[in-house]
This record gives C-alpha cells, structure tokens and sequence, in this order.
C-alpha cells in the first residue's frame, strides 16, 4: 500500500493542474484560440499517432540532437582534456573560450542556414556549438581533479597521452563526465526545438509551430506535453546510464 502511495505521489500535482486546466477551458476560457482543454489535445495526440507525423517529427528532432551532441561531446571531451592536463595550452586557450562561450547557439542559425541550408545539418551545427561548452568546461574541471601521483605515474611509465587518458584520466572523470552529459542531453533537444521553431522546418518545433499558425490549441498543446514527455525520458535514460556504468565500474574494483 505505501509502495504504491509512493508511486502515484508525485503525479498529483499534475493530474490537479490538468483537471483545473480543463475545468477552466471548458468553461470562462471557452473558445480561446490559445488554450484547449486537456481531453482535446489527448485528441489531437492519438491523432498524431494514427498519422504517423508524432513518430517523423520526433525521429527527426532526436537524430538531430543527438548526432549534435556527440559531436560536441566528442570535440568538448577531448579539448577539454587538453587543457585540463596542461596549464600552458589553458592560458593560450583561456581568451578564445571566454569570448566565444557566452555567444548565444541560436545566434548561430542565419550562418548555418548559409553554410547548410535547411536541414539535419544546419541544425546538428547549432545543438554541437551549443553543447560544446558544458562539454568543455566540465571536462576540464573533472581532469583537474585526477589525482597528480596517478600522472606521474603515467608519466614514468611514459605512457601515451591516449593510453593515458584510457587509463586514468577517463576513469576518475567518468561521474563528472556524466553530469556534463545529462546537461548536454537537454541542452541538446532544447536548442534543437529551438531551432525547429526559429527556421528549420522539420522535426516537433516546426510541428508545434505550424499547430499554432493554425490557430489549433489542441494540437499545439500535445506537442508542448509531448516535448516535455520527451526531455523526461531522455533525463531519465541518461541518469539510468550513469548508475549502470557506476555500478559496472564499482563492479571492476579489485
């Protein structure tokens, strides 16, 4: 009984502010052209479903954010490294990475649309330069925390700078390396809806873009819903790798 109390806890909340939201659609906010009842968008979802466009949109959405990610995940990590392990190449780097940092991703999107057009590639560019950063930055803080001794074993055993990231640093990073991932995970789909929305017409952004230019608050409601149900789920893979791969490494552990 407290199992299950505990289970359907944390969805009170929600159920109460759907069943006020379609108290009041149905009611002094009949008729709006912005907000539809709850029931309404359930609708329009199953609808989506049916149609097959809810399974093209967030296909594409979620290919594109995660081929950005990795990319930027893979350029983040190792420059990251570098200037983790070497004071000197982090002073030469230190004023190009504080300039370039806070430029907004979705400044990026008229010079991508030039360099790609519309399409996969200019919005992979935007959600790579966006998850760069948290990259970078996490992972040259992670590096900075491996213990100096297991270094300078690495280095008398005069180990390549490959082996010696496979060796040491990467496994004493790896819980930080996963906090910046899950960061970059949902950094990664919120800049590629973004993008959607702002100039790429494909993918759930453009889908809940062209449901508000129908003046259809239902339709448009079910994609925001779904989006969020997407970033939950993409949260919660992440965190379940984590401890997989924690549990796999303590595991590991003489």
């Amino acid at each position: 009984m407290v199992r299950a109390f505990n289970l359907i806890r944390p969805l009170v909340f929600p159920a109460a502010l759907l069943l006020l939201l379609e108290g009041w659609a149905r009611t002094a906010g009949q008729g709006s052209d912005a907000i539809a009842p709850p029931t309404s968008a359930l609708r329009a979802f199953v609808s989506s479903i049916s149609n097959g466009s809810l399974f093209v949109a967030t296909g594409f959405t979620l290919g594109s954010a995660a081929l950005g990610l990795l990319i930027g995940s893979a350029l983040g990590i190792s420059l990251g490294t570098v200037l983790g392990l070497s004071t000197r190449a982090a002073r030469v780097g230190s004023l190009t990475i504080q300039m370039l940092r806070p430029v907004p991703s979705v400044a990026l999107i008229p010079l991508a649309m030039l360099v790609f057009g519309f399409g996969p590639g200019m919005e992979v560019s935007v959600v790579g330069f966006a998850t760069f950063w948290p990259m970078l930055v996490l992972t040259q803080a992670a590096t900075r925390q491996v213990d100096p001794q297991l270094l300078e074993v690495a280095r008398a055993l005069q180990l390549s700078p490959l082996k010696r990231f496979v060796s040491i640093v990467l496994p004493s990073s790896v819980p930080r390396l996963f906090v910046a991932l899950r960061l970059g995970a949902a950094i990664a789909l919120v800049v590629a809806v973004t993008v959607e929305i702002a100039a790429n017409p494909h993918g759930m952004g453009y889908a809940l873009m062209v449901a508000q230019q129908s003046l259809d608050p239902a339709l448009m409601l079910s994609w925001l819903f779904w989006i969020g149900m997407v970033g939950f789920a993409v949260n919660a893979g992440t965190l379940r790798l984590q401890r997989w791969v924690a549990r796999r490494m303590g595991e590991a552990q003489p």
